[in-house]
Order: C-alpha cells, then structure tokens, then sequence
C-alpha cells in the first residue's frame, strides 16, 4: 500500500557518503522537528533523473529555504558509493543531501517501488516529491508519465507549498 497524506514515515535506515565517510541516516531523527523535501528518483546518473528532476531542487534551494524548508534530500536506489559520486558530479554535494536506500527497503516501507526489470534496471523507486513536516508526509507527488519530471519536479512542490 502507496503511503497517503497525513501517514507518519516509517522507521528507516539510510546511507550518505560524504568527504567524512559513509553515515548511516536514521529517518526518523533526520525528519524530527523540521520540515524537510525529499524526492525520489529510479536511478542515479540517468537521463531523466541527472538532467530533469535533480536540477530543479539545486536550482530552487533557496527558494525551499525561504517557505520553511530546513533540508531537501535525493533518495535513490543506488549504493551509497554510486550516491556520492552523484553528490560531486552534480555540483550537488553540500547543497542536499544524497541518500542511499541499497536495497529499497525504505522504498518498499513506502510502497513507491517500481520493477524495471525490463530494462535491467531491477527494483527501483518510482520518481515522487514529498514534504515531509516532523515525521508527517504533508505532500505527496508521484509521477505518471515515465521519463519526464513535472509532477514530482521542484516547481510543483514549491507551488504547493
């Protein structure tokens, strides 16, 4: 079952690597008392995901900040090795933050995985935005057109908001 409005975010683990190390990141203390955008892509790297959906969040980070946004995170099926890299080849790194879910047990949690298989991809997250305010999921976008990044895309949040 797809997570609704007004649902708590489950109990997760994540990982980010950044230039200390790799961190685990407890979901529910990074989401405890602050208001935070976290968005989902299928992959790290690919078109859509590098070129759409990523840029808009870099480009509206103030803009989230000044509507009472505290953090904006990327969460992607990836490892945390292949996340890093993304963080530094983005010119995203220490502007948001770049989370692992490895083995998509936070996105399954969610029920936001999508099999794609098919295209040798295996279990991946479904492109989504969500504002997330103490641990509460306030707004939920997820895309339905594969390959674009206009629902769930940050200038459809930021309007939400």
């Amino acid at each position: 079952m797809t997570i609704a409005i007004g649902d708590k975010i489950p109990a997760a683990t994540l990982k980010e690597k950044t230039a200390d190390g790799v961190h685990d990141i407890n979901l529910d203390d990074f989401l405890k008392a602050r208001t935070v955008v976290l968005f989902a892509v299928p992959g790290a790297f690919t078109p859509t995901c590098s070129l759409n959906h990523l840029p808009g969040f870099l480009e509206n980070r103030d803009a989230f900040r000044a509507k009472g946004v505290d953090e904006i995170a990327v969460i992607a099926v990836n490892d945390h090795h292949v996340m890093g890299a993304w963080a530094k080849a983005s010119g995203g790194e220490g502007k948001i933050r770049f989370l692992a879910d490895g083995s998509a047990n936070f996105t399954r949690a969610i029920g936001l995985e999508a099999d794609l298989s098919a295209g040798g991809l295996g279990i991946r997250s479904q492109r989504y935005s969500m504002l997330v305010k103490d641990g509460t999921l306030v707004q939920l976008n997820i895309e339905d057109k594969p390959g674009t990044a206009e629902t769930s895309g940050a200038a459809t949040l930021l309007g939400q908001l």
